[in-house]
C-alpha cells in the first residue's frame, strides 16, 4: 500500500482543516488507514482510524468530538476533518495502512506504510 498525505498548513487556534490520504494498493477491506501525529517535542501519537470497508472509526481522547476521519471510495482517499484546533496541536501528521484482522492498534509499529507527512502549524 502506498499512501500520500496532503492538506496541511498554518491556520490560527479555533480553525478547521481537512488532511487527505490517498492510499493505493489496498486489496482487503479491513487494512486500517490511521493518522497520527509528531511534533518535536513528543513521540509520534496516534490520532484516528478507518477500516477500509468504513464499518469503523477510531479516535484518540484528545481528538474525539472535534476531528473526523472518513473515508471516499471512489477517490482511495481517507479525510481527517479537524475542528477547533489549537496550537498544542502543532506536528506533522502522517497517515499510515496496515491490514489488521481483528483488534486496531494504536502504536506506530504495527503499520509499515507510511506517507512522507504534512504539517499542521495552529498558530495562537
Amino acid at each position: 500500500v502506498q499512501v500520500v498525505e496532503s492538506g496541511g498548513g498554518l491556520v490560527r487556534a479555533g480553525d478547521s482543516l481537512r488532511l487527505s490520504c490517498e492510499a493505493n494498493g489496498v486489496t482487503h477491506r479491513d487494512t486500517v488507514v490511521a493518522w497520527f501525529r509528531q511534533s518535536p517535542v513528543k513521540e509520534r501519537e496516534f490520532v484516528a482510524a478507518i477500516r477500509w470497508c468504513g464499518s469503523s472509526t477510531y479516535y484518540a481522547d484528545s481528538v474525539k468530538g472535534r476531528f473526523n476521519i472518513s473515508r471516499d471510495s471512489t477517490r482511495n482517499t481517507v479525510y481527517l476533518q479537524m475542528n477547533s484546533l489549537n496550537v498544542e496541536e502543532t506536528a506533522a501528521y502522517y497517515c499510515a495502512a496496515e491490514y489488521h484482522g481483528r483488534i486496531v492498534p494504536r502504536a506506530p509499529r504495527y503499520y509499515g506504510s507510511w506517507g512522507q507527512g504534512t504539517q499542521v502549524t495552529v498558530s495562537s
